[in-house]
């Protein structure tokens, strides 16, 4: 049966770690802000993400979610060339994707 001290010492342990690893980004972001991988990162990310939610999208494709998926595809991809916001072409292709499944 754990004591109280013993309990107290895992939850001592386990709130050092988290303030820990919340802490360790802020602890290191001077660095960072001149790293030329962080700039890599950042103008690369929207595809990535981007590229993530397709295949998420085309993965398991069947007769019943081609038609939304197409949709989706091509509202994010039209949306996309005609704005040139990641954030908005991913928000509006899923949701044309989830009302286009819920339609069909």
């Amino acid at each position: 049966m754990p004591t109280d001290r013993y309990l107290l010492a895992g939850l001592a342990v386990m709130l050092l770690v988290t303030v820990a690893l919340r802490a360790a980004p802020f602890a290191v972001l001077g660095r960072l802000r001149e790293s030329a991988l962080i700039a890599f990162l950042a103008t690369t990310m929207p595809t990535g993400v981007m590229v993530v939610l397709v295949v998420y999208t085309l993965r398991d494709l069947d007769g019943s979610t081609a038609l939304p998926a197409a949709l989706g595809v091509a509202a994010t991809a039209g949306l996309h060339l005609w704005r040139r916001n990641a954030l908005l072409s991913i928000v509006a292709g899923t949701a044309v994707y989830m009302l286009a499944q819920q339609l069909t």
